[in-house]
């Protein structure tokens, strides 16, 4: 059975860091992956996303530069080292996988067959 479960939320003050990890059990260098958030009251967005191999990374205009996804396929793990934290940044964050995605698709939601639960997010200011 799939499971897919993030972890390292928390709260932190502006301009603090955090690293949010995902544990994936599924064969997981067959599937690239992302980050997806959601703050209260608003649409679930694109954060983040990375190939199977690492080959390619994508980020959302907002947290580029600030944010960075990585993964390490021997530990079936997915991260996203959040720095310069801001509180626009408050959010569930989610992990995804998807095996079909690519330079064109990678922020759909509809690209990722498999989601976590979400860890939260909050930003002080």
């Amino acid at each position: 059975q799939v499971q897919v479960v993030e972890s390292g939320g928390g709260l932190v003050q502006a301009g603090g860091s955090l690293r949010l990890s995902c544990v994936a059990r599924l064969t997981f260098g067959n599937y690239a992956m992302g980050w997806f958030r959601q703050a209260p009251g608003k649409e679930r967005e694109f954060v983040a996303a990375i190939t199977r191999s690492s080959s390619s990374t994508y980020y959302a205009d907002s947290v580029k530069g600030r944010f960075t996804i990585s993964r390490d396929n021997a530990l079936s793990t997915l991260y996203l080292q959040m720095n310069s934290l801001k509180p626009e940044d408050t959010a569930v964050y989610y992990c995804a996988a998807g095996a079909l995605l690519n330079s064109d698709n990678y922020h759909y939601r509809r690209t990722y067959a498999f989601w976590g639960q979400g860890t939260s997010v909050t930003v002080s200011s």
